[in-house]
């Protein structure tokens, strides 16, 4: 059984957004696939959500208004007791701080570096 029956996407890059779609098709996922380019949008469609699906949300750091840090926060309540929910920083940042700040943040279980792989996705889906 797959682990995640949603995938969503939270960057402001279309490119990157184009590329990891096609990358996560690519690995077989069939299931539910939503693209948003902020943070806001992402958090408003988490707040109408009945947030059942087992999810993994890929979150980019660097995004305008609301970067994927401040996201984690506003977005932690909402998610705190959601375990079916997993928020994972994918970024093209490698930098230390970051990596850190991630790893202070309870919401975020994972911190991966772009461009994400089939192969990453497929193990993903595998995981626990």
């Amino acid at each position: 059984m797959n682990r995640y029956e949603r995938f969503i996407l939270v960057d402001d890059s279309e490119a990157d957004n184009v590329f990891h779609e096609i990358m996560i098709r690519r690995s077989g996922f069939t299931g539910e696939l939503r693209v948003f380019e902020s943070g806001a949008d992402a958090l408003a469609f988490l707040q109408a959500d009945p947030l059942t699906l087992r999810t993994c949300l890929f979150l980019d750091i660097n995004m305008p208004q609301m970067n994927g840090f401040e996201f984690a926060r506003l977005a932690a309540p909402l998610l705190r007791h959601r375990p079916q929910v997993v928020v994972m920083m994918l970024t093209s940042s490698d930098a230390a701080s970051d990596k850190a700040l991630a790893a202070e943040q309870p919401l975020i279980r994972g911190f991966l570096t772009k461009p994400l792989t089939v192969d990453l996705v497929r193990e993903l889906q595998q995981a626990g």
